[in-house]
């Protein structure tokens, strides 16, 4: 789909957004639209649109992210926590965001070695050099633990170089399985990373732009809230529900209503997904009919 107009905007009562390009980019957008706001990435336009004309979007690398917000450049935007402790910038971080590119896992940024490295611990990298794209990252690592090593940026494809070029490499991980595929030892562990969604000191400090960023981490809280769960009605004979309440693991206790028939009751709850193929046979022994399972798009606490 292409880019939607931009119409002409305020810039008072403009948010500049940035959200990550890259391995991030779909997972992010996939979040805002369930947040509730669409958006409009072509095939080469880095300037996407959105249903919210109040929102002026930059696609921008999630490296990047935390050092223009630092700068003031743009007012909020999603990045790991990573890339943030990584450019040494002064944000405010109205929300963290549990979600990865690949699962739901933190991303990890280890320190590798070949499996026959002679390095087990930390300091046995004293002397040494790494090759790493968080040079940030892994130089405080190291004077936190008062180890002498020479740190070089990487480009990427770090592990090709141990141990031919360097003695160890800190890169991020998810799974771990590409390290062991390419027969390379994990040390340690330096830093664990979800998003999060920074703003920008002087635009947290504009009471409309704070308030503005403020509705938005809500919503993308509550879209990730939602994740894994679903609603689920029905309509019950009353004098089931006890048994129904000890069966039904749900969010809150659920909300019962007297329907018109005498002796029914309709009943509404939100549970996990994965419960929902276990539990409808025995709603159904119970005596249970008109179930309906249906998608939740957000779940505010």
């Amino acid at each position: 789909m292409g880019e939607k107009s931009r119409p002409a905007m305020d810039s008072s009562q403009t948010l500049r957004f940035a959200i990550p390009k890259g391995s991030l980019q779909e997972p992010t957008i996939e979040l805002l639209a369930k947040a509730g706001y669409e958006i409009y990435v072509s095939s080469r336009g880095l300037r996407p649109g959105s249903n919210d004309p109040e929102l002026d979007l930059y696609l921008i690398r999630a490296q990047e992210i935390g050092r223009y917000l630092g700068q003031g450049f743009i007012d909020c935007g999603i990045t790991g926590y990573d890339w943030a402790y990584e450019n040494g910038v002064d944000l405010v971080d109205l929300a963290e965001l549990p979600y990865s590119r690949a699962t739901t896992r933190p991303t990890r940024w280890v320190l590798v070695v070949p499996e026959n490295s002679p390095i087990q611990k930390p300091e046995d990298l004293e002397g040494k050099r790494i090759a790493t794209e968080g040079v940030g990252i892994t130089e405080r690592y190291l004077k936190e633990r008062g180890i002498k090593a020479e740190v070089e940026f990487s480009w990427g494809a770090t592990e090709v170089k141990v141990p031919d070029l360097v003695d160890a490499i800190v890169d991020v991980t998810e799974t771990g399985s590409s390290i062991k595929a390419n027969r390379l030892r994990i040390v340690d562990t330096l830093l664990t990373s979800f998003p999060h969604f920074y703003a920008s000191p002087q635009a947290a400090a504009d009471p409309w732009k704070r308030e503005k960023m403020d509705r938005i981490a809500l919503l993308l809280k509550a879209a990730l809230g939602a994740r894994g769960k679903v609603g689920l009605k029905m309509n019950l004979p009353k004098d089931r529900l006890a048994e129904l309440l000890d069966k039904l693991p749900s969010l809150r206790r659920p909300t019962i209503s007297n329907l018109s028939e005498e002796g029914w009751v309709a009943v509404e709850t939100v549970i996990d997904e994965i419960v929902v193929r276990d539990i409808i046979p025995d709603l159904k022994r119970l005596g249970a009919e008109g179930i309906i399972e249906y998608p939740l798009n957000k779940l505010v606490p």
